[in-house]
């Protein structure tokens, strides 16, 4: 294990999650049940590290809400870092709420964020150390594309994971898409990016070599159950994972971030990598919550039955 620390910013914010009892009739009051907690890409990205033994850094915004004590002390409980983050007094702190289908998977999210504005280049530039010491940087596109492209130009030197969280979010990242090191998507984000419809194995292969062009070193693009497409200059990877039961989609990407940092910080080859991150992602959805408590290194190797 490492003892160097990562280095996180993003969003941080509290899910609102509605899990119906029966399939979804729009427009139609559903029974259910409801369930809140700690969320936000970077926040969860940085507790499955953390849960993992990797030193992390939380650079965030959050109101000095109720909202914002409980991500606090949830940072807190699992050693994640927040003195780099800024509390902004009177502010809303961030609310992601979804509506989960009798399958688990996610029907309709909204998303408020706009805390996140309080992220300026000027707030970056008084936290210039913690990145320029950090052994990685993860950022997910809540961000302006102003931060994102001075994030992407300054800190070149380092590995940079980006997660555009959605099509939504993604537009901002298009223009800097060349930057990026690490790029984790799922289809629909990487079919957006690009401006192309990916069809079979030929079409990730075609997408995956656009983004390399590009001048992206690494490209993943998550498939749902048909699990994971993998590009870099030397190796390309398709691995599919056996069924797992889904108790919970929302935190599956974000697990498999963490575990793609992870495996690379501890020299893991690719394939290694991608075995270790679809098992944080198992992991993951296995668990009620938004990120699983019960993920450390010896669970993942007991949910994947491989030894890392």
């Amino acid at each position: 294990m490492i003892d160097k620390y990562v280095a996180l910013i993003g969003a941080a914010n509290v899910d609102i999650q509605g899990f119906s009892t029966n399939q979804i009739i729009n427009r139609d009051s559903n029974p259910g049940k409801i369930e809140c907690c700690p969320g936000g890409v970077s926040r969860n990205i940085a507790e499955n590290l953390s849960r993992l033994g990797i030193k992390t850094e939380l650079i965030s915004a959050l109101g000095d809400d109720p909202n914002g004590s409980l991500i606090q002390e949830s940072c807190r409980s699992c050693n994640i870092g927040t003195e780099y983050s800024i509390i902004v007094p009177g502010a809303v702190s961030s609310v992601y709420l979804a509506i989960m289908d009798n399958s688990r998977d996610m029907a309709l999210a909204l998303s408020d964020m706009t805390i996140s504005d309080n992220i300026n280049i000027e707030f970056l530039q008084g936290r210039d150390e913690v990145f320029k010491n950090s052994s990685a940087i993860v950022f997910d596109t809540c961000l302006s594309i102003e931060v994102m492209e001075y994030i992407l130009n300054n800190y070149s030197d380092k590995p940079i994971y980006v997660d555009p969280v959605s099509v939504g979010k993604a537009k901002a990242l298009k223009p800097l898409i060349g930057k990026v090191h690490t790029l984790k998507m799922n289809k629909l984000e990487a079919e957006f990016l690009s401006d192309t419809k990916i069809e079979g194995r030929s079409g990730l292969e075609k997408i995956s070599e656009w983004f390399m062009n590009k001048g992206v070193k690494r490209v993943y693009i998550t498939l749902g159950e048909d699990g994971v497409f993998y590009k870099d200059s030397k190796n390309l990877i398709i691995y599919k994972p056996n069924k797992t039961t889904i108790k919970n989609a929302t935190g599956a990407g974000d697990a498999f971030m963490a575990g793609l940092v992870f495996g690379t910080l501890n020299g893991y080859n690719p394939g290694k990598i991608i075995h270790f991150a679809t098992g944080v992602s198992m992991a993951a959805l296995a668990g009620e919550e938004t990120v699983n408590p019960k993920i450390n290194f010896k669970y993942i190797e007991q949910i994947t039955g491989e030894l890392f």
